[in-house]
């Protein structure tokens, strides 16, 4: 359908049911617009919210999309984690030179303010370490499993209720969990880690039999995002691990994720969202778009 512009705002009573048929009836202030950069220019967007779907190899088309919004001298904030593994630097480079922000409260545990917390209520504390659980539709799906479902059927489950894509690969093969463990160790240990740097293994070899065998011994699997400062390097994996049932990660279940924190002020410093919904996302970027429009851009995340 390409992309519609109106510098006034869009009237909401236009849109439902928009095709492309239906594109050349709208009034004549609606411009038509090729590509990203066209739209910025007929649009004349004070704020830019990007949410396309991840490409975890690329970072595209969010970054091209992030890029033209801060060119075009808006504020940038995006839900998609790949342009904060492939091109947070230079975004952000971007947003000094132009005065504006780029922010991506909701690209980690939804809105959740893992990010801000450390740029703002954390001055000069330093991340030693961090382990979590961050990705809900292997979670979902290991906790149908346990209670009886076949890796199939708990994969059902998980796309029934909203939670995994029709194509769940990035999920299951654990890329979703390695990019954030990429994101949070680029922005918060300030260390440029590659993705090919982080051990990964998803959670496709495990059958239902393993699962449920290891939460009857009280030692469930879960899939653990983990980070480590090593001297100047960051050691990283996402990989299926079984968990002892007094760890705080044992009993984060279905939607929920955690994430444990180590620094070298607060030894442990655990932050836990329980079954969150769709909501909990647009909450990030409302959050983000409160603190763009409210303040002048002092602090950049990279």
């Amino acid at each position: 359908m390409g992309w519609i512009a109106d510098p006034d705002g869009l009237d909401p009573a236009a849109l439902p049911g928009l095709s492309p048929e239906t594109i050349e009836s709208l009034p004549t202030k609606f411009r038509g617009a090729g590509n990203v950069r066209e739209w910025v220019a007929a649009a004349h967007p004070d704020v830019v919210f990007e949410a396309t779907s991840l490409e975890p190899h690329t970072g595209q088309p969010a970054i091209d999309h992030i890029r033209a919004a801060l060119q075009s001298g808006a504020h940038a904030i995006t839900a998609n984690k790949g342009p904060i593994v492939h091109a947070c630097e230079e975004l952000s480079a971007l947003a000094r030179e132009k005065q504006r922000h780029f922010l991506f409260e909701s690209t980690v545990m939804d809105g959740v303010p893992l990010f801000s917390l450390f740029r703002e209520c954390l001055p000069a504390v330093e991340l030693k370490a961090f382990r979590g659980i961050l990705n809900s539709t292997t979670n979902v799906i290991l906790t149908a499993m346990e209670d009886g479902l076949s890796f199939e059927q708990a994969l059902r489950r998980a796309q029934e209720v909203g939670v995994a894509e029709t194509d769940a690969s990035h999920d299951i093969d654990g890329w979703d969990a390695t990019v954030k463990v990429a994101a949070l160790v680029r922005v918060l240990m300030r260390v440029p880690i590659r993705l090919d740097e982080i051990e990964r293994q998803g959670i496709r070899s495990l059958s239902a039999e393993q699962v449920r065998a290891a939460r009857q011994s009280r030692t469930p699997y879960k899939l653990v995002c983990r980070a480590r400062r090593e001297g100047e390097r960051v050691v990283a994996s996402v990989r299926p691990e079984q968990l002892p049932s007094s760890d705080p990660l044992a009993s984060v279940a279905g939607t929920s994720s955690i994430v444990y924190f180590e620094t070298d002020m607060f030894p442990g410093l655990v932050i836990t969202e329980v079954d969150p919904g769709l909501h909990a996302t647009a909450y990030g970027m409302l959050s983000d778009f409160v603190r763009a429009v409210s303040a002048e851009p002092k602090l950049f995340p990279c």
